[in-house]
């Protein structure tokens, strides 16, 4: 049977996470974001942004390169099958 986390593996701030995600869904810039702009974006102190962008790094659902952030390939598709909601 599923269930649903309420927080991520480590105890961190799974709304922080889920708001950095749909950010960058929602982004039509395929260049991405860098942190700094995440950070204004959502109000995030920086140490809390920066360990959820560390957890959704390891965990594979976003891609860094060059300082800006996106969504991985998978994440990304599966946006696009609509498995990604609110």
């Amino acid at each position: 049977m599923h269930t649903q986390s309420s927080g991520s593996r480590d105890g961190g701030n799974a709304r922080l996470e889920r708001a950095i995600v749909l950010e960058l869904l929602s982004d039509e810039d395929a260049d991405g974001r860098d942190v700094a702009e995440l950070e204004a974006m959502l109000g995030a102190a920086a140490g809390e942004l920066d360990s959820a962008l560390r957890e959704l790094t390891e965990a594979g659902v976003l891609d860094s390169a060059e300082g800006r952030l996106r969504p991985s390939a998978a994440a990304r598709r599966l946006d696009e099958l609509e498995l990604i909601g609110i």
